[in-house]
Parts: C-alpha cells; sequence; structure tokens
C-alpha cells in the first residue's frame, strides 16, 4: 500500500469549486459523494501457505475516498480523490517528509457528442456517441478481465481515452492507453519502467541501496540482488495487480442483447516495454557488492493480445434460470518476448429463487506443463480484472500473490441467501483447486494436480441506507502441492490456512442536485 495525505488546504479549495457549481448551474445535475471503508483482518495464510512455526498477523486497513460528478446534456465530469493506508502507517504526529500528496484514483471527462434522447441536440447521427478521456475504470461484463479490483482498497484504474457507441441496442467501445514514467528530457526514444518497483533493494552482500533508474531487481530466495533471481519472482503470472505494467493498450468491445440473451465480445491488445539483464555496483563502507535488474531502456516492445467472447442467456417462466459461458484466447508474446498461446474457459449454470439462489461452474486456465519440451508459454494472464470474486476469497490465484505455472482448474459451488427485505445477505461458496497441467516434483516426477479446497462464508446487512457490514471466514485444506504452485520449500508450510475480516463500508452523499 502507499499512503497519501489530504491537506487541508487542497481539500477546502475543492469545496468551494463544488459550491461554485452548484451556485453557477442548478439545472445540471451534481452529486458530492464519501467513502470510508475500513477492513479489519485476522491472516493466518491469507494469499499463500504461512511456514510452520510463524504467527498470525492482523491488520486494519482504510480507504477514504471523496466523489464528485457533474452532468449535463453535452458533459459528464468525475473526480475521485483517494487515500488509503494501514492504521498506524503513520505516526500520530508526523513531520513534513511525510508529504503531503493527493491520489486521483478517477479524474475523467465523458464529452458527448450525439444523443437521440435529449431533444438539445439538433442532429444526432446515432444514438448514443461519447468520448471519454482522462483516469478510469475500466469494467466489462463481469470483470473477469476488466474490472476495478474494488476488494483492494487501492482499486484498479487506468489512464485512456475511450470511444463509446450505443446503436439500435449495440455497444461498441474502442479504447486505448499510452504509459510513460518520465517526462522524456534529455531522453532519446519512449522507454517505460513498469510500476510498483521498491523503492530500495539489497545487492548481492546484503546491504540496502536505492534502486536504480529503469530497473526491476532480480532478487533470490534470500531477497538479495542476483543474477539468476527467484523464478516466482522473475516471471510472475501476469500483470494483473504484480510488478509489470503495460507500455500501451487498445481495445475493441462489443456487446449486444438479443431478447433475455446477451453476448459481447473483446479484443485486447498490450505492449510491454523490452528490457536487458544489467548489473549496478554498490558500494557500502567495504562492502562492493551488486544490484542485478532488468533494465528498460530497450527499443521496441512485445505485443499480447487476447480475444474471446461471452453468453449470459436468461430463461424460465420468472428469468430464474440462467447460463454465464465465456471463452478467450491468449496469443502472440509475453512480456518477457516468449511466444504466448494460451486460453481460459468458463461455464456456470444459475438458478434464482426468491430468497435462495444457487450458482455451479467451472473455471479453466491453461498452464504450462513441466513434462513438455515446449517453449511456449500457455499460461493464461486474466488481465486487468477483479480476481478476487473468482477464484477463492483468500486470493491465492491471479492475485497478486501470483498464480500456478501449470495454470487452474476451479469447479466451484455458491450457495447464496437473501431476505425479503434485502437488508441481509450470506453466501457460501465451495472451490476445488487443482493444476490444469502437470509439474514436476522434487525427484521429477508429476506431483498430484489436486491443490485444495477452500470454503468461503460471507454475509452482509445493510445497517442504513448509506452503511453496511461485512464479515467473512474463509478456510483452505491445501495439499502438499499447493507448496509446489506457491514456489515454496517442500514440507516447511502449514496446510490448513485460516483468514477472517470484518469492513465497515460507509458512503454517505453530501449533495445530490
Amino acid at each position: 500500500m502507499y499512503k497519501n495525505v489530504l491537506d487541508q488546504y487542497t481539500l477546502g479549495k475543492i469545496l468551494l469549486i463544488i459550491s461554485c457549481f452548484t451556485s453557477y448551474n442548478a439545472s445540471a445535475q451534481l452529486t458530492f459523494t464519501g467513502q470510508l471503508k475500513i477492513r479489519g483482518e485476522l491472516r493466518d495464510g491469507y494469499g499463500t501457505l504461512k511456514p510452520v512455526g510463524s504467527n498470525n498477523a492482523a491488520l486494519i486497513s482504510q480507504r477514504s475516498r471523496l466523489t464528485f460528478n457533474y452532468k449535463s446534456s453535452r458533459l459528464i465530469f468525475q473526480t475521485s480523490l483517494q487515500d488509503v493506508r494501514l492504521w498506524g502507517q503513520d505516526a500520530s504526529t508526523i513531520t513534513v517528509n511525510d508529504g503531503s500528496r493527493l491520489s486521483l484514483h478517477e479524474a475523467w471527462a465523458e464529452l458527448i457528442l450525439s444523443n437521440k434522447n435529449d431533444t438539445t441536440f439538433k442532429i444526432s447521427p446515432v444514438d448514443y456517441f461519447a468520448v471519454k478521456i482522462g483516469r478510469q475504470e475500466l469494467v466489462y461484463d463481469d470483470e473477469r478481465l476488466l474490472g476495478n479490483s474494488d476488494w483492494l482498497q487501492q482499486a484498479r484504474r487506468h489512464d485512456a481515452i475511450v470511444f463509446k457507441l450505443i446503436q439500435k441496442g449495440w455497444q461498441v467501445d474502442l479504447g486505448g492507453a499510452f504509459n510513460q514514467s518520465s517526462d522524456a528530457i534529455n531522453y532519446n526514444g519512449t522507454y517505460y519502467t513498469p510500476a510498483n518497483v521498491p523503492a530500495t533493494v539489497k545487492d548481492s552482500k546484503g546491504n540496502i541501496a536505492n534502486t536504480p533508474a529503469g530497473f526491476i531487481p532480480l532478487l533470490n530466495a534470500a531477497g538479495l540482488s542476483s543474477k539468476t533471481g527467484n523464478p516466482a519472482f522473475l516471471n510472475p503470472p501476469g500483470t494483473n495487480g504484480l510488478n509489470q505494467n503495460y507500455k500501451a493498450l487498445q481495445y475493441l468491445y462489443v456487446a449486444k442483447k438479443f431478447n433475455k440473451t446477451k453476448i459481447s465480445g473483446l479484443f485486447l491488445a498490450d505492449q510491454f516495454g523490452k528490457y536487458k539483464l544489467d548489473s549496478v555496483k554498490n558500494v557500502s563502507g567495504t562492502d562492493e557488492g551488486y544490484i542485478y535488474g532488468n533494465r528498460f531502456n530497450q527499443s521496441g516492445v512485445n505485443s499480447r493480445y487476447t480475444t474471446g467472447a461471452m453468453i449470459n442467456p436468461v430463461f424460465g417462466s420468472k428469468d430464474q434460470w440462467g447460463v454465464n459461458g465465456g471463452f478467450y484466447y491468449q496469443g502472440g508474446n509475453d512480456k518477457d518476448g516468449i511466444k504466448l498461446s494460451a486460453y481460459t474457459y468458463t461455464i456456470a449454470l444459475l438458478y434464482r429463487g426468491s430468497n435462495i439462489s444457487y450458482t455451479a461452474g467451472w473455471d479453466y486456465l491453461s498452464g504450462n506443463d513441466a513434462l513438455s519440451a515446449s517453449k511456449t508459454n500457455h499460461r493464461f494472464d486474466p488481465l486487468y480484472g477483479t480476481p478476487h470474486k473468482f477464484w477463492g476469497y483468500m486470493d491465492y490465484f491471479y492475485a497478486g500473490s501470483g498464480s500456478p505455472t501449470g495454470g487452474l482448474s476451479n469447479p466451484y459451488l455458491k450457495l447464496k441467501y437473501v431476505s425479503d427485505n434485502k437488508l441481509f445477505s450470506t453466501e457460501f461458496a465451495g472451490h476445488g483447486f487443482m493444476l490444469a497441467q502437470d509439474q514436476k516434483g522434487t525427484d521429477g516426477q508429476a506431483i498430484e494436480k489436486y491443490l485444495g479446497t477452500e470454503f468461503d462464508l460471507t454475509t452482509v446487512y445493510k445497517l442504513n441506507k448509506f452503511t453496511t457490514v461485512d464479515l467473512g471466514l474463509s478456510y483452505m485444506a491445501a495439499t502438499r502441492s499447493m507448496e509446489y504452485a506457491k514456489a515454496l520449500t517442500p514440507g516447511t508450510s502449514k496446510l490448513h490456512p485460516v483468514w477472517a475480516y470484518l469492513q465497515l463500508n460507509i458512503k454517505p452523499e453530501f449533495l445530490n442536485k
């Protein structure tokens, strides 16, 4: 997590601007909302197996967010300021060294160029056409590949431009993004160092040093800079919440609802900066160590593409039955320049009664077969979605904690109850986790594919119109194969992790005019 302090002077100016908007244009729609999301967690094996002999941990995290939205016939404008921190991350009395910084989660404008539903437009060649530009969330379908990952306190956003078209029930979005980490003064070329790089690193002798500019450091299992590094660190399974952001991204999303069946298709291409292995000498006292890493100062990019479709038919006398199915293929080259050929598919059957709903499904994400001599990467990366929704609430897979080299096969069952007044709901989910492809053990033989079973119990109570209370408890019965999947030393981990949380989510509406 990163810390940002909202200074009172800047915040005061924002409130003044909002009040000016209110008095200037009473006909426009204005909303000003807040969010305070506080979550206490007990972690006893969250994200990965815990070493034998280690203790559990407790923490409280907080998201503070203010969102201003202005909407008129020709413009939608939204800004969302956000502060994310752990309780106690700052001392009770901070100094000027802590800084005073604002974090913008969103800052975008949607310019409406055509709208047949608005009589103020003299000419509207299409039902709706707009250009949305700036820092924004990209959320499509069930958020499997593109989502705001709202479970994370920091969430996810992109600096992008999106052309939005609606015509005769068709939705067509064409978007793009281009990332740069320097204003390129005195640069001969446009190079991009991915985000989430640690500010400091230990050199090969164990001395702490500043991370060299343009570097992603390579670390061995002991956390020291190394020529070879830790494979789990060197080659993370994807970009979703990990340490290599894209250089550029383009996508086309098309959707149409036919009666009660929605069909959508996605084509997305993302490119990653090329790099070379480099080293920097670090002198600390009498020690002379080296920092090894991937330096991102090479021309060209590694290009990847992902394409596929989803279908969501609903049927039954009261629309109580539904099917969710999808298939996506990934090709081109991965972020490290290796040839890529991977795929994923999902299928689920849903039944929704008056109070109780049932879901039975299966997700499959391809991986690399350790018994194969193929030099092609077959690990599917679920892009920039919301993995917390799909592969267990303990976030063992495709979240920031990584994913197995052998891919994932996940049959699951969910049972959800919602009270008549909609104030209370509870869900129980069970996941069976298996490797999609074979992996080798220390003896060179294939290990058992079954990784473990996870059970998630969550409860949500709506305290009032702006406050909800969430309670969750998760348990996993893992096998020794999970250690291989998480790149842990065999026989060193506890196989029954537990995780629990209590969350208070307060979302007041200060202004709605």
